[in-house]
């Protein structure tokens, strides 16, 4: 493993701990199954943290797919 694998292995568990942080917008796993929370469309205007932690999830994302690419261009 050289450092752009562990480099990659680093955001990864980065962008997995920051979806994990981000609040659900619908009504959970029992309202996909029943379809109630239908409600996908409708405009909710996140703020303070919650912003931050998308736009954060938002950008360790392009950069781990600029890694991946890197990665297997020079691999």
């Amino acid at each position: 493993m050289n450092a752009l694998d562990i480099i990659f292995l680093v955001v990864a568990l980065i962008i997995i701990v920051l979806s994990l942080l981000q609040g659900g917008k619908s009504e959970g796993a029992s309202g996909a199954i029943t379809g109630g929370g239908m409600n996908i469309f409708v405009k909710t205007k996140e703020r303070g943290s919650e912003k931050v932690i998308t736009y954060l999830t938002f950008g360790f994302a392009i950069v781990f797919m600029f890694l991946a690419l890197l990665i297997s261009v020079l691999n």
